[in-house]
């Protein structure tokens, strides 16, 4: 699913809302996670998951193509980790 069909099936299933009053709900959501995570936050939403950042350390690593070694910067990274509720109902 992409974010064009979500607010569709959210708009659908809320008619008393415009559609543009969902997108932009739907983009204040994802908008205060990506802030939240910006600044090194946890993001968690119960029963679904929680998104985080984490630390990839620099290596050494290969260009594929060419096999000649590569120094790869230090990066974050978002992360995240389903809730109990979701991995379950995934798991039935």
């Amino acid at each position: 699913m992409i974010k064009s069909e979500l607010i569709q099936l959210i708009a659908d299933k809320n008619p008393h809302l415009y559609l543009r009053d969902v997108e932009n709900i739907v983009n204040a959501i994802f908008g205060e996670i990506t802030d939240a995570l910006a600044n090194g936050d946890r993001v968690e939403l119960r029963g679904f998951g929680a998104f985080s950042v984490k630390n990839r350390k620099p290596r050494i690593g290969r260009n594929p193509k060419t096999g000649e070694r590569v120094e790869v910067e230090e990066k974050w990274v978002p992360f995240f980790k389903t809730g109990k509720e979701l991995r379950e109902r995934l798991n039935a």
